[in-house]
């Protein structure tokens, strides 16, 4: 990692213990560490050695390693784009109190002939809600004292990633789960039909494969989608989200400038290219894998099961919070509770007194929820 990465992560939060400690770390210093930490310089093993024990020993180079940690792991988290969010609405909540996302309905049907000196009659307008809340997640991470010496730092080389990855595999894992579950899609936010807040009966799954024809099917009936006084809303799914063993079948789909079906005749059917009438690739469908998809949906059908979903411009089916203040995940180290027999305070790089272990945590705070079922569909299919 170079000065200029670092430069440009200059307006980044840091370690936590550091900034309530209120102690001031330069980018000189930090470049330094990070220069030591990868041995820039190209010392021998018995050089670099030395010189990490001499800064272990430092006041400042715990808070200077674990900003430097701090930064590598956001960098990974950062420079990562969710898919997710191309299809869900994410958001953030002041703090953990049940947030309420409120739906109002109504005033907005044909509007009714209005004879002369007739009255204007007040149009019915209904009130729902959808609950929300964020819930503290974090592991805590520990690394022994012997392997750090016999190591010489090495163990703490994958650290950063290994907290990113922690981070982006759940939020995935989590947002995954506000659609589909153990039996396949989820009753929170699918049925033939499904109750909305608004009282009203959605239908939004069927049993369709994927294929060419069904995708239009399905399509169609998402765009004649109605809200609780039956005006049309026109929902658009352009967000088709599959698992990862449809993936050739939703490229084939969406890419192909052909098609192949069977024409049944007098004789044997026999494939026959055509056309591909539906001009898919000018649709603007966009595909999204989702790996986690045949791990939390464990039925006979989660190989086959696909999803659409509309862009969360228009309308949303899902909402992801995190925590406002904390929507990046906080790593530290735990203080080491040994002293020196004169009372003098330790490194965390020593240890903590009964195991000589050093501990890290990471924590990430958020949730989500199911919000308006027209602007979803599913087809669950073998």
């Amino acid at each position: 990692m170079s000065r200029e990465f670092l430069q440009i992560m200059d307006d980044w939060k840091g370690f936590v213990g550091a900034r309530d400690g209120g102690i001031k770390l330069s980018e000189a210093a930090l470049v330094q560490t990070l220069d030591l930490l990868s041995n820039k310089a190209g010392w021998p093993g018995y050089k670099w050695e030395c010189a990490l024990k001499e800064a272990i020993t430092t006041s400042d180079f715990p808070y200077l390693f674990s900003n430097v940690v701090d930064r590598q792991m956001l960098a990974r988290y950062k420079t990562w784009l969710p898919d997710w969010q191309a299809y869900c609405k994410t958001s953030a909540l002041p703090d953990f109190n049940v947030a309420r996302r409120h739906k109002v309905w109504g005033a907005n049907q044909l509007l009714p002939e209005v004879t002369e000196k007739g009255e204007y009659l007040v149009a019915a307008v209904g009130e729902g809600r959808y609950s929300l809340q964020v819930k503290k997640r974090g592991r805590q991470f520990d690394i022994s004292w012997e392997a750090m010496i016999n190591d010489i730092m090495n163990a703490f080389g994958d650290i950063p990633q290994r907290f990113a990855d922690a981070a982006i595999y759940s939020e995935a894992y989590l947002v995954t789960g506000l659609f589909a579950a153990a039996a396949g899609p989820t009753p929170l936010l699918f049925g033939a039909p499904i109750v909305d807040v608004d009282g009203a009966n959605v239908t939004n799954q069927g049993v369709l494969a994927l294929t060419i024809a069904n995708l239009e099917t399905t399509l169609g009936l998402m765009a004649a989608q109605r809200d609780a006084h039956g005006v049309p809303i026109s929902v658009q799914g352009i967000h088709l989200v599959v698992p990862p063993l449809l993936k050739l079948t939703a490229l084939a789909i969406l890419n192909s400038p052909i098609v192949q079906w069977t024409e049944v005749g007098a004789g044997a059917g026999a494939p026959m290219p055509t056309t591909n009438t539906l001009t898919l690739p000018g649709v603007g469908i966009k595909l999204h894998v989702d790996a986690n998809l045949p791990i939390v949906d464990v039925s006979g059908n989660r190989n086959g099961t696909w999803y659409l979903f509309a862009d969360p411009g228009q309308g949303q089916a899902m909402e992801f919070a995190r925590l406002r203040g904390n929507e990046t995940p906080e790593i530290c180290m735990k203080a080491s509770d040994k002293v020196t027999v004169g009372g003098g305070s330790l490194s965390p790089f020593s240890g903590d007194f009964a195991t000589d272990n050093i501990f890290y945590r990471v924590r990430i705070v958020c949730g989500g929820t199911q919000l308006d079922p027209r602007f979803a569909y599913s087809q669950v299919h073998t």
